[in-house]
């Protein structure tokens, strides 16, 4: 369809909708021979036929007082919305025009109509993992489940891609109602497909235990790594954290890792070791030989003069956590 045929398309819809109001019968009277006298117009001289006739509504207007009918009174709305959907259906058809030579085709419906089918399999596919949802509380992988079951969704796929390609091949005889009905679906379709590709991503960028995700108070947000240590002073590495009901607790984010970006919360804690902030004994050291009858050097740190430290203590941890020295007797 040229530009030329095009506007003369849209000009007609603009004024059938301007006599939307008149019964059917006297508006198809009425704009039965415009199409062929536009074009007469369109070719006899340049400019558009806007310039030439005047809006559309204006041109319908002068037909209406042409035949003697009564001006639209109850449905101006009517005709407004009309006149409003004609003319994003004609914006639509120009940009149709123009994105398809850069597709190789004339218009880019021509080239959209090549896949039509593999648009009918992913739909039947999109309304299956739909009902996974729903019938699994909101869990969903690659695959589709009926109620967790696989098989059962494997069915669904089945039946629902069938049944997507069956509607897709009869679309075109399809009546106003079921048509609108198809063209609903397929949009609720659209947009669950893009929610759930952003869930896709945020599971592949923070990873996923399996579990629900223990919130964290503000008071922890500032937290980078954490780090265990056992009773003997030993930092224990490869460590996860979870709550009373089996959710993980999850703090921090890498920053000394080259996959930072990639799956740090598969990772245990430490995620940096080399960064403790204190200097543990290595895994296997035998304790440190203390002495039950030493004494507490002049600078209060223990030593051979100094106060042993309990068993399991190890030196480097903070104050806090090192236990009172035992009195010697």
């Amino acid at each position: 369809m040229t530009v030329a045929e095009q506007e003369i398309t849209d000009y007609v819809a603009r004024v059938r909708a301007a006599l939307a109001d008149l019964p059917p019968g006297q508006r198809d009277e009425l704009t039965e021979d415009l199409a062929d006298h536009l074009t007469e117009v369109a070719a006899e001289s340049e400019g558009t036929l806007v310039e030439r006739l005047g809006e559309p509504e204006t041109y319908a207007a002068e037909l209406r007082a042409a035949a003697g009918a009564a001006p639209g009174s109850g449905r101006n709305l009517d005709q407004r919305v009309a006149s409003a959907m004609a003319r994003v259906r004609g914006r639509l058809r120009t940009m149709d025009t123009r994105l398809g030579p850069p597709l190789g085709y004339a218009t880019a419906s021509d080239f959209l109509q090549l896949l039509r089918p593999g648009w009918w399999v992913l739909r039947g596919y999109l309304a299956a993992m739909l009902v996974t949802v729903i019938s699994t509380g909101g869990s969903f992988g690659l695959l589709p489940r009926f109620g967790g079951e696989l098989l059962a969704g494997m069915i669904m796929l089945v039946g629902f891609v069938l049944a997507s390609i069956w509607i897709g091949r009869r679309s075109g005889r399809l009546t106003r109602w079921p048509r609108s009905a198809v063209q609903v679906g397929s949009v609720v379709l659209v947009v669950f497909a893009f929610a759930a590709l952003m869930q896709a991503e945020d599971r592949m960028r923070y990873g996923d235990y399996g579990y629900d995700q223990t919130s964290v108070d503000s008071p922890y947000d500032r937290v980078r790594d954490v780090f265990v240590y056992d009773s003997e002073g030993r930092l224990v590495e490869n460590a996860r954290l979870f709550d009373q009901d089996g959710n993980p607790i999850r703090l921090g984010y890498p920053s000394c890792s080259e996959d930072a970006y990639g799956k740090p919360m598969l990772r245990a804690y430490p995620y940096c070791p080399e960064q403790a902030p204190f200097v543990p004994r290595a895994p296997g050291a035998p304790l440190p030989a203390v002495s039950p009858t030493s004494t507490p050097g002049p600078s209060g740190t223990p030593g051979e003069t100094g106060t042993p430290l309990p068993t399991g203590t190890a030196t480097g941890l903070p104050p806090s956590e090192t236990p009172t020295p035992t009195p010697t007797r």
